[in-house]
């Protein structure tokens, strides 16, 4: 057998989702990453309680889509796997930098990047690899990136907020695993501030007062 994989590129189309309007009044863009299993409409509701005159949410969408349970009705998403890993995270920056051209966000409002589950993969490398100087950063219940070290976010100033947010009850981290990940999440990101809600895995909106 004499198999060869290649490689191509190509122009590709995806979808993304916002809430509420982006106007004079706008105070705050959230830009919000969904974790696994989601799609972008159903994960953007998730902010709807937030003031709807200060807040413009904007919530990409994950490229992979695939079929959840036995019956094929459902259908969720996820961002990247351990395959190729290297060139699709790439092509994930590069749809993420064209929403953010495309939405034109005004330099003068607080840009709020916020990763829960797998999003969080998602957030922290588009935030590292494009030097982008946000006003506060949001990890909720999910990994750091284990290539990302310290050096990669010293460009961020003393203006950015960054917040870690788990539940207490998550199913998914073990206390000796999640101690473990605060500590070197913390090396890497000194400034970070850890909160915490009684539910499980799951993005509470509550710990999301004053995060700018």
């Amino acid at each position: 057998m004499n198999t060869e994989e290649k490689t191509i590129s190509y122009q590709a189309t995806n979808t993304y989702s916002t809430l509420n309007n982006l106007n004079q009044n706008t105070k705050n863009v959230w830009l919000v990453f969904h974790g696994i299993g989601y799609l972008s409409r159903y994960f953007i509701r998730l902010f709807d309680s937030l003031d709807k005159e200060e807040n413009y949410i904007i919530a990409p969408q994950a490229p992979s889509k695939y079929y959840k349970g036995e019956d094929y009705r459902k259908v969720g998403s996820g961002w990247l796997t351990k395959e190729n890993t290297k060139p699709e995270t790439e092509n994930v920056l590069r749809y993420i930098d064209s929403i953010v051209e495309t939405e034109n966000i005004p330099k003068n409002l607080n840009l709020i990047v916020l990763g829960y589950s797998q999003g969080v993969s998602i957030a922290s490398r588009w935030i590292a690899k494009r030097k982008i100087k946000c006003d506060a950063f949001v990890i909720i219940s999910g990994g750091f990136p284990k290539e990302l070290h310290k050096e990669d976010f010293e460009f961020l100033g003393k203006k950015t907020k960054i917040t870690h947010i788990l539940g207490e009850k998550d199913p998914y981290f073990e206390i000796s695993k999640v101690e473990a990940e605060k500590e070197r999440v913390q090396q890497i990101l000194p400034k970070i501030e850890f909160r915490v809600h009684k539910g499980g895995h799951e993005l509470n909106i509550e710990t999301l007062k004053n995060i700018v």
